[in-house]
């Protein structure tokens, strides 16, 4: 039993409720004597949080400490993990990486194109400071990303400070079951193993009912494609896989149908960060319901996310503090050309062994070369953002931009650019605006 002090900044998110549930549910027992310090800027949340989890725990008869704070360095202050998930302007600021790329003709995305570009120069400007705080009160301590978009955060860290900093999604093992759904199959017999790059992985080898996934699947589509009655994302999804023989994260229809779901987007009255505006303060409402009761019980339709969030970081924790070796999907470095293909400082999203002495990479295969161009153009993008995140001026901001597939027309970069950092002036640094 491993006894640590977590700091888990977006402690008072809307994601924090079912964080600390897959915690002490899952992780409580072999954590005894520990302390969680919860960090935000909402005082009031943070206090709802904290109520849920002593109560969760006290529910269990675990030795857990909770605490929480809005002063971000005293709270990181001799920790020894950090658990990262934030939003900085909130979904407000994501409502604008949606709305305003789709007045340019563009997608507007959370983690893709010109919206994930401004979340990774808002996300990596945060970091920055986070890790500028380490370095003074912690200097020992491991950070475990769920910040979007991971990938740009972990090339960004990766390259530029001596903290460790491993970066996480679910996708993997999510993207082969909502195909199985869209398919018309069953989900639960579905499994795949996937690579590449974060939200922009493939499979490398997939299992349906013990037997290779992609049959299966091509019989769908045959059965599909002279249905009437089948949702185009649907539609789009299976064709996808069975045009490229590999079962595709979702986000990749926004690369290989962009017209179709541009004009769909365009055509949709709310945004998604809308829709999720809308739900937040029904979330909030059962958080305080339940932070009353004796043993909290998180209804999954009431809650952002679900009931256990960020799983796979807390996994990661504990495969770390307690030496498991736990294979698991990670964003790192390609360390070792782990992934061929792709140089090894590019991060990328492979299976690794985490244990106390970090993170190994896995060996895996070349992804086809028919999938790969479109990664390789991504790596570079992605290395270009970090780097201009991290360090750069307006003009390699820019640069980066333009060098994202979908950015065709570098006064389209420019006029974007220009506009969207001009929204978000107040969670940018200097350097980025002029």
């Amino acid at each position: 039993m491993a006894t640590i002090k977590l700091a888990y900044i977006g402690g008072g998110s809307t994601r924090a409720a079912g964080t600390v549930a897959a915690f002490i549910h899952n992780h409580g027992q072999r954590f005894g004597g520990s302390e969680i310090v919860l960090i935000d800027l909402d005082a009031s949340r943070l206090g709802i949080v904290r109520r849920l989890a002593e109560r969760m725990a006290s529910a269990r008869g675990l030795d857990l400490r909770f605490t929480a704070t809005t002063e971000r360095r005293a709270g990181l202050t001799d920790v020894d993990a950090v658990l990262s998930s934030y939003r900085p302007g909130g979904f407000e600021a994501r409502r604008l990486d949606e709305r305003i790329p789709l007045a340019h003709g563009i997608i507007g995305q959370e983690t893709q194109g010109p919206g994930g570009f401004f979340m990774a120069l808002r996300s990596i400007h945060v970091l920055k400071g986070i890790i500028e705080d380490l370095e003074q009160v912690a200097p020992g301590a491991r950070i475990f990303n769920y910040t979007n978009p991971v990938n740009i955060v972990a090339q960004a860290a990766t390259r530029h400070t001596a903290i460790p900093l491993t970066s996480f999604c679910e996708g993997t093992y999510d993207f082969p079951q909502e195909l199985a759904e869209a398919a018309g199959l069953d989900p639960t017999r579905i499994s795949a193993r996937m690579v590449g790059l974060n939200h922009t992985t493939w499979s490398i080898e997939s299992d349906y009912e013990g037997r290779d996934a992609m049959p299966a699947i091509e019989a769908s589509w045959e059965g599909m494609q002279a249905r009437d009655d089948v949702a185009s994302a649907d539609r789009r999804y299976v064709e996808l896989a069975v045009t490229m023989g590999a079962i595709p994260s979702q986000y990749l229809r926004y690369y290989y149908f962009f017209d179709e779901v541009l004009g769909e987007l365009r055509a949709k009255p709310t945004t998604r960060s809308e829709d999720i505006l809308e739900q937040v303060p029904s979330y909030w409402a059962h958080y305080i319901e339940q932070a009353e009761a004796e043993d909290p019980e998180l209804d999954p339709t009431r809650s952002r996310g679900g009931i256990f969030e960020l799983e796979l970081a807390l996994d990661a924790i504990d495969a770390t503090f307690h030496d498991l070796g736990l294979v698991l999907p990670v964003n790192t470095p390609n360390v070792g050309g782990a992934l061929p293909g792709f140089e090894e400082d590019v991060v990328v999203e492979v299976f690794a062994r985490v244990d106390r002495e970090g993170v190994h990479p896995e060996p895996a295969p070349a992804l086809p070369r028919h999938v790969q161009g479109l990664l390789a153009a991504l790596a570079e993008y992605q290395w270009l953002t970090a780097e201009a995140a991290w360090a750069g001026d307006r003009q390699d901001a820019i640069r980066a931009l333009a060098s994202h597939p979908w950015m065709t027309q570098i006064r389209t970069a420019e006029a974007l650019y220009d506009e969207m950092a001009v929204a978000h002036r107040e969670h940018l640094p200097a350097r980025l605006l002029t």
